[in-house]
């Protein structure tokens, strides 16, 4: 094919091509001539930032003769450009805010320049991490900022970031990040490849990534820990483990990650070592009072209730000497309108929200006593297990301890005790069987890692932490820690 036939079947690509563009909603276009030629010049309205436009592109493009579109591209101040003559790239490129110049018998034949509209939300505080000390800065929708406020935290040569698209139809960008020289390689790839291996039309959210690369998708713990606190990450990087970034998701997975992890606030770094480690303790001795009260309730007053003292047998049998219901019927009665409590309040908008919180849960609850349809002790009971589950710093694991209560429940109502101490086995096993990136869920207490108790359901000083946890099989086990020597 000589040259002017090949000129000729690329000016009938780009006239098929403008007829399909022009079909489309908000795309532009104009032509300009001058004497070395035509550049015609589109885009789609809007996902293109108007101002930079007008700025920068059609003045250089009304103002000067170029020769070819190399010429015009060493005059645009823009990275990220395009030379191309491949007319397939052009629409998918105009959806992601380009602008495309085309020039009549040159080679390359377009130049894409990417005037994206940036519109997103600026760097705020923590919502669901928020703590009283500490920094107070939170990751937002878009990726570039997120992986800016961790390169701020981490600004070496060894933070590595690996960008992938996820999603055949939203192309959605995935970055993975570690510390070469800590992290794991083994771990890393496979960060890696279960992403490339993820075959799905739309990645929305790091939820997505989250169950899609889950070693265990059918259980409802969570095997990576998602947050959106920036100095968190940073943290965790240093101690040899991956993040997962993800675009237009304000949140970012970290893994492998271990059940204790979970009950683990960021801001027990910012205070003193004893007064972190009783949070800490008061946390998880919570949450184990949240998952065992009520079906504790419900198996001794409906098999074991000989074994309540006799101080308290006269209270018990009071509290419940008007309610028509067996206990597991009056404890799910309540469990549920605390859930539904939660629901409305996490649906509406913030102030209506808290107010339902409030006084939805005092004047249902106090109209439920007098009404005989439950008794006021199991209220106090329900009342404080749904406080020791707020105490959770991670909202999926919430979520999880509040879904886990049911089943107990029942077991607890047919079995007694044995079939509470059959489920809580149940969950144990499942617990130690689990893994986040093939790493151990259930460490450091299985395996046991004496070393690894410095933090986790403790936190012992920095000086005597000189070694990044074992569960991660850190490339770099030790680590430089040294407390002043004040003389």
């Amino acid at each position: 094919m000589n040259k002017k036939t090949a000129q000729k079947q690329v000016r009938r690509d780009f006239e098929k091509l403008l007829n399909t563009l022009q079909t489309k909603d908000g795309f532009i276009y104009f032509r300009h001539e001058h004497e070395n030629g035509t550049i015609h010049l589109g885009y789609l309205k809007t996902g293109v930032d108007p101002q930079k436009l007008e700025k920068y592109i059609l003045p250089r493009v009304q103002d000067y003769a170029y020769q070819d579109l190399t010429e015009l591209n060493a005059h645009i101040p823009f990275t990220k450009t395009e030379l191309t003559d491949d007319n397939s790239q052009i629409q998918e490129k105009l959806t992601q805010g380009f602008v495309f110049l085309y020039m009549e018998n040159a080679s390359p034949s377009y130049l894409l320049i990417p005037l994206p509209l940036d519109e997103k939300r600026q760097v705020d505080t923590p919502e669901i991490e928020f703590s009283v000390v500490g920094p107070k800065e939170a990751f937002v929708e878009d990726i570039d900022t997120n992986l800016n406020l961790i390169r701020k935290r981490l600004a070496i040569p060894e933070l590595s970031v690996k960008k992938l698209k996820v999603g055949t139809i939203t192309k959605t960008e995935v970055a993975v990040l570690s510390i070469d020289g800590i992290a794991d390689k083994e771990n890393v790839n496979t960060v890696i490849q279960r992403i490339k291996d993820v075959d799905i039309d739309q990645v929305i959210d790091s939820s997505f990534i989250q169950q899609l690369i889950a070693d265990n998708k059918n259980s409802p713990f969570p095997q990576l820990l998602d947050t959106e606190r920036s100095d968190r990450i940073a943290s965790v990087l240093v101690e040899g483990k991956v993040a997962v970034v993800v675009d237009g998701s304000p949140h970012v997975l970290l893994g492998p990650t271990t059940l204790i992890e979970f009950f683990s606030a960021f801001e027990d770094y910012f205070l003193n070592w004893m007064t972190a480690s009783a949070f800490r303790l008061i946390r998880l001795v919570a949450v184990f009072f949240s998952i065992l009260i009520t079906p504790l309730y419900v198996a001794i007053l409906t098999h074991h209730f000989e074994i309540v003292p006799q101080i308290l047998l006269g209270t018990l049998v009071n509290s419940r000497l008007q309610v028509p219901f067996p206990p597991i019927l009056e404890a799910i009665i309540l469990e549920f309108t605390i859930e539904l409590l939660r629901e409305a309040g996490a649906r509406l908008p913030t102030k209506i929200g808290q107010t339902i919180g409030i006084v939805g849960g005092i004047v249902i609850g106090t109209a439920a006593v007098e009404a005989g349809l439950t008794s006021n002790v199991l209220l106090i009971v329900v009342a404080l297990a749904a406080l020791g589950s707020f105490t959770t710093p991670v909202y999926k694991m919430s979520n999880t301890i509040r879904l886990i209560r049911f089943p107990l429940l029942i077991m607890a109502h047919v079995y007694g005790l044995i079939g509470l101490t059959i489920a809580i086995a149940y969950i144990m096993v499942h617990l130690l069987r689990l893994t986040s990136l093939g790493r151990p869920f259930f460490a450091p207490i299985f395996p046991f890692r004496a070393t690894d108790f410095k933090d986790s359901l403790i936190r012992l000083p920095f000086d005597m932490q000189n070694k990044r946890p074992y569960e991660v099989r850190p490339t770099k086990v030790e680590r430089p820690v040294e407390k002043a020597d004040h003389k």
